[in-house]
């Protein structure tokens, strides 16, 4: 391949992205990133890249982010044994503390802090600031649901061009105290609250599959009937099941599309926004 060669090739790859680019200016993306997609430094700077990229062209990348092996393993170096009801980590006093430092002290800061290295502007926002809630079970402890957002603290940060960067606790109604959240389910909530125009889960699974173990078996796009029938058929099952229902409730708060994303992948959110063919799994009504 010649040296021209190269270089129409690479022209050609930002006149596909062209369209998009100038669809989604002035655009909100709510992106939850979690998972292992968050444990391997190399990947996260591939990633936050990307947020820069959105940035700027006139994206407004909201990010919403998990911790939960972070939190583990702080748990364990403190000599607390992590405990999981139905996939909710159980938090008790202890925990909820623990929670809080991991989050505030270590995740949250150093998300922010690789945006503004890459030449972004990035603001960190502790979710009890955000997100509203209330207790769910009695036995999980200070594990709470996302019951309102409040707008004001991200509204100022993307009117200032600042990405915020949302931890997963709320702020227990009845009581006043920090409330662990499902990471997920904060972000569907959130986004349903900004109506983003798209919902982003970067993680460290492709989308959904018919056979997880055969990446050729990506089910590109999904609407609610699609959904319902590889429900049916044992294809959603476990753990993708809350998520692809709290996605459809997304959208039918006003969201505009759900993506599920292998943030693995080398700048997953370009490949998937910025092209025709995208790499994960797009969920619409």
């Amino acid at each position: 391949m010649t040296d021209l060669t190269a270089q129409t090739q690479k022209a050609d790859v930002l006149l596909e992205a062209l369209p998009y680019m100038q669809g989604f200016r002035g655009c909100t993306f709510l992106i939850k990133v979690g998972g292992s997609a968050m444990e391997d430094p190399v990947v996260v700077d591939q990633f936050l890249r990307d947020v820069v990229f959105l940035e700027a062209v006139g994206v407004n990348p909201v990010i919403v982010h998990g911790g939960g092996k972070a939190i583990s393993k702080a748990m364990q170096e403190s000599g607390l044994e992590a405990r999981f009801v139905n996939g909710m980590r159980v938090t008790d006093e202890e925990t909820i503390k623990i929670v809080e430092e991991t989050l505030a002290r270590v995740i949250n800061p150093e998300i922010v802090g690789k945006i503004n290295a890459f030449g972004g502007k990035a603001v960190g926002i502790p979710g009890t600031e955000v997100f509203q809630g209330q207790r769910m079970k009695a036995e999980l402890g200070w594990v709470g649901e996302v019951t309102d957002c409040r707008l004001g603290l991200i509204q100022a940060a993307v009117a200032g061009e600042f990405v915020p960067v949302v931890s997963p606790v709320a702020r227990d109604l009845a009581t006043g105290r920090t409330l662990n959240v499902n990471a997920d389910l904060a972000a569907c909530a959130l986004a349903t609250r900004l109506k983003a125009t798209k919902l982003i889960f970067l993680s460290d699974v492709r989308g959904v599959m018919r056979d997880p173990k055969d990446d050729s078996t990506l089910i590109p796009s999904l609407d609610e009937e699609s959904i319902a029938d590889l429900k049916a058929e044992g294809i959603i099952s476990g753990g993708m099941i809350p998520k692809v229902d709290s996605s459809l409730a997304s959208l039918r708060g006003g969201v505009g599309k759900v993506h599920l994303i292998d943030g693995r992948i080398p700048h997953a959110l370009i490949l998937e926004i910025f092209t025709d063919r995208g790499i994960g799994t797009e969920i619409h009504l």
